[in-house]
């Protein structure tokens, strides 16, 4: 059993290192009005929507490492990573986008990323997919993080991480203000905060709803 090592650089912009594998989540364009940048590379890219903020793949090659691109629905398999990808709704500049949610397992860790989802109201697949998740990674900034981008209100997020049943919730897209609002709304008056989130499958043991909170590097 592997480490499995995640790091955020703010926006939806994470790495998940575990041993040789390196996976990337919507990394910020080089064009986007953002002051986020990283750059390294790695074996599989997720992108869930096609707006700069989130379909920064020219940011994940490095020397000879450059990644599978997943950017849709559907499903995939990687380097023994099976990837179910699921449509939902984006927002933005108050236009529909689609938006994919990806749910896949890591040596035995199941992942639900829900990227730039604008919509509380699900489909019964996307219920189906994420169900009881490990770790779910849920926007929670609304529309006060980014002036371009509608995402999840903090309560909205709220009731989502309620409803899937995970064992631990990343925020993500987040300022001060919507992550007290989805602390309140989840009844916590505090949650772990760290640089990098470093855990294996035994750490999830008897953890539910568990909120941490990952400082963009």
């Amino acid at each position: 059993m592997q480490v499995m090592i995640i790091t955020y650089f703010g926006e939806q912009f994470f790495k998940i290192g575990q041993g040789e594998m390196v996976l990337a989540f919507n990394p910020v364009s080089k064009t986007a009005k953002s002051s986020v940048s990283a750059h390294f590379g790695s074996d599989i890219a997720f992108v869930t929507t096609n707006h700069s903020l989130f379909n920064g793949v020219e940011q994940l090659s490095h020397g000879e490492r450059m990644p599978f691109i997943i950017s849709g629905p559907g499903d995939y398999e990687v380097k023994d990573v099976f990837v179910k990808g699921v449509m939902s709704k984006a927002i933005i500049f108050g236009k529909d986008y689609i938006n994919t949610i990806y749910s896949f397992t890591l040596d035995n860790i199941k992942i639900a990323f829900l990227g730039a989802l604008a919509d509380s109201e699900i489909s019964k697949e996307v219920q189906e997919v994420i169900d009881n998740p490990d770790i779910l990674f849920v926007p929670i900034g609304g529309k006060n993080v980014s002036k371009e981008v509608s995402l999840l209100d903090a309560k909205s997020a709220a009731k989502l991480a309620l409803l899937f049943e995970p064992k631990l919730i990343i925020p993500m897209s987040y300022d001060d203000n919507s992550l007290k609002m989805f602390l309140k709304e989840l009844g916590e008056d505090k949650a772990e905060v760290v640089d990098k989130l470093t855990l294996k499958l035994k750490d999830l043991d008897g953890k539910e709803g568990e909120v941490v909170i990952l400082k963009a590097v």
